[in-house]
C-alpha cells in the first residue's frame, strides 16, 4: 500500500477520534482545544545555545498539542495542520512585533519581506512519512500571516547533509553532536533573494523547540551564507525539568526549553 493511501485509511480510522483524548466526533475535540493555553512569548533554552536569537513559541509541548503535533508529523492527519498552523503564526507574529532582533535596534524599519525558513528534513524522513510535515506546517502559517500588513514568503534556504540520526532520546550534549555541521545553505536559493534585492527578514521555523541545539545549527548554516536571522519560531516549547527549571522561575523566565 503507498504512502497515501496509508495516510487516507488512517484519517478513516481516527478522522473522527480526538487525538488527544480519544473521544469522537473531531482530530481534536473543543474540550481537548480549550484546555491549551495559547500564550505567544520567549521561550529560553536552558542552557542557551551562544548567539542564539530570540526564539518564540506559543504554547507548551505537552498533552493536546503533543498529541496534535505527533499525529500530524507521523499519521500525517492533515486535519490538524490548520490550528497548528494557527499557533506557528502567532509565534511568529510575536516575534516580529517584539522590536527584539539579534544584532538589530528596534528602530530598524519593517521588512520589505518576511521569509519563513523551515528547519529541513532527512530525505528518508520524508520518504516514510510520506510528506514533509515541517514544510507544510510553515507554508499554512504563511498564508495566514500573508494576509497581513506585510508579505510573507516560505523560503527553504536550508537542506540537511548526510550523517544526522534520529533526535529522539537524545540528551542536550549528544542533539549537539549530532547536529554540529548537519546543515548547509542552499546557495542558488540565497543567490536568487539576494538579486532581488528586496530587504528581508528570515524566521527560521520549527514545530518544537527542546534544547535549541537544532535552531542553533540552522542559524549557523544561514550565517555562514551572510544571512541573518532575525528569530525562531515553534508551535511549542517543551517544559524544563530539573535545576533549570527552578532556576528559570527565579529569574523570571518561561519555564520552558
Amino acid at each position: 500500500m503507498s504512502q497515501s493511501l496509508r495516510s487516507a485509511a488512517v484519517d478513516l480510522l481516527l478522522g473522527g477520534c480526538c487525538v488527544a483524548c480519544g473521544d469522537g466526533g473531531a482530530l481534536l475535540c473543543p474540550r481537548c482545544r480549550a484546555r491549551v493555553a495559547v500564550a505567544p512569548g520567549p521561550r529560553t533554552p536552558t542552557p542557551r545555545p551562544p548567539g542564539l536569537a530570540p526564539t518564540w513559541s506559543a504554547t507548551t509541548y505537552a498533552g493536546p498539542v503533543r498529541a496534535a503535533v505527533v499525529g500530524h508529523k507521523e499519521h500525517a492527519l492533515r486535519g490538524l495542520r490548520p490550528w497548528l498552523a494557527d499557533l506557528l503564526a502567532a509565534a511568529v507574529d510575536g516575534a516580529l512585533s517584539s522590536g527584539v532582533s539579534s544584532g538589530a535596534s528596534s528602530a530598524t524599519p519593517a521588512p520589505g519581506v518576511v521569509l519563513l525558513v523551515p528547519v529541513p528534513s532527512r530525505r528518508a524522513s520524508v520518504r516514510s512519512r510520506g510528506h514533509d510535515p515541517t514544510l507544510d506546517l510553515v507554508s499554512a502559517a504563511a498564508a495566514r500571516l500573508g494576509t497581513r500588513d506585510r508579505p510573507v514568503r516560505v523560503a527553504r534556504l536550508l537542506r540537511c547533509r548526510p550523517g544526522v540520526v534520529d533526535q529522539a532520546g537524545l540528551d542536550a550534549a549528544a542533539r549537539r553532536a549530532n547536529l554540529a555541521g548537519s546543515m548547509a545553505g542552499r546557495v542558488a536559493e540565497v543567490r536568487r533573494w539576494a538579486r532581488r534585492g528586496t530587504r528581508v527578514e528570515v524566521v527560521v521555523c520549527d514545530d518544537v523547540l527542546t534544547t535549541g541545539s537544532t535552531l542553533a545549527e540552522a542559524q549557523r548554516a544561514l550565517g555562514a551564507l551572510g544571512v541573518p536571522v532575525r528569530a525562531h519560531a515553534t508551535v511549542a516549547a517543551t517544559p524544563l525539568r530539573g535545576p533549570g527549571a527552578g532556576r528559570a522561575r527565579r529569574a523570571g523566565v518561561p519555564p520552558f526549553g
